[in-house]
């Protein structure tokens, strides 16, 4: 079971003083530390002050503001008021840039090459009763509340599949932030009160 620590992670300052950047993963992880190089990235921004956003050619966009009221973001001239929890998609090619009319922003990004991969993200409430399981390709992160993960049930080698065998491993506490990685193979499972973005990265499938 992996767990990414937000608090682990380093902020990278943005080239035009704007915000900062931390990247919850990349693929691949060798390409983090050169520009585009990377297939899919997910970072968490802080933004500080409007201006414009860097252009990442051959790419789309998913940004989802998750700490903050409102970001008045502009794509090819049109004014688009991005709210809390609510994804939205748009070109990394297109000319955008950002104001605050309510103050900083933190926002999530999932940035995925066109044509090989293609991000979603989508706002999860997660309850105490449920666990809410993370899958092979996705990305859970907490963005409020309490929550713990801990590795699904795994069906004993020889049975018929109806009676999964129950997980010994203890509950692992997530701070804010915290993103667990998925897995086909004894699934992460979190639980709690609170919201968390499940991010998943789909392989497009070449057609040619």
């Amino acid at each position: 079971m992996e767990i990414i620590r937000f608090a682990d992670i380093r902020p990278e300052p943005w080239r035009n003083g704007g915000g900062v950047t931390r990247e919850l993963a990349s693929h691949p992880k060798a390409a983090s530390a050169q520009d585009n190089a990377w297939d899919w990235r997910v970072s968490i921004a802080d933004v500080s002050k409007a201006g414009d956003f860097s252009v990442f050619p051959g790419m789309e966009r998913v940004i989802t503001i998750i700490d903050g009221e409102l970001l008045l973001l502009t794509v090819d001239g049109s004014e688009h008021p991005l709210e809390k929890y609510r994804p939205f998609r748009f070109s990394g090619e297109a000319a955008s840039g950002a104001t605050l009319p309510t103050g900083d922003i933190r926002d999530l990004n999932v940035i995925a090459r066109e044509g090989a991969f293609k991000g979603y993200t989508s706002i999860v409430e997660i309850s105490k009763k449920r666990a809410h399981p993370v899958f092979e390709g996705q990305l859970a992160v907490l963005l409020e509340g309490k929550a713990t993960v801990a590795p699904g049930a795994a069906v004993e080698e020889g049975s018929d599949g109806d009676a999964p065998a129950t997980s010994a491993a203890e509950p692992v506490e997530l701070s804010r932030y915290d993103a667990v990685v998925g897995s086909d193979t004894r699934s992460p499972e979190i639980s709690g009160r609170g919201f968390i973005a499940v991010i998943s990265i789909d392989h497009v499938e070449s057609h040619s």
